[in-house]
């Protein structure tokens, strides 16, 4: 349910092309949440760096809450960016195995999973 690829990229050099890897693959940045500047402020610190990212394509958001306005609760994409095992680390939500389980046209299916494919491309691009 969750797709992830790991880097031997430093996460720093990742969070300064995430723009331009996305923008590349059709996408554009929304927002980015620094969840331990976040919980910190907030008397919750946490000691792992973990950025999410929201991505969105504006032709395939429309296609997607067009079909399926359910789809919404998955919308924008993100990617998550945290060091594990002392690689960087990038995950999403696994379209595929959500695609699997509701009931839309094949062609629907078809072209969210090329988005998809898009969105691990992005993911990709650090991946040694």
């Amino acid at each position: 349910m969750i797709y992830t690829v790991t880097s031997k990229e430093d996460i720093a050099q990742i969070k300064a092309e995430i723009e331009t890897k996305a923008k590349e693959a059709g996408f554009g940045i929304l927002n980015s949440y620094d969840f331990k500047k976040i919980l910190e402020t907030k008397g919750f610190p946490i000691e792992r760096d973990i950025t999410v990212y929201e991505l969105c394509n504006p032709a395939g958001a429309q296609e997607a809450l067009s079909q399926m306005a359910a789809i919404s609760v998955y919308l924008p994409c993100r990617i998550s960016l945290y060091k594990e095992d002392g690689l960087s680390t990038l995950s999403t939500i696994g379209f595929e195995d959500i695609l699997a389980t509701v009931e839309v046209d094949e062609n629907f299916k078809s072209y969210m999973s090329v988005l998809f494919e898009r969105l691990k491309t992005v993911m990709g691009s650090w991946e040694k």
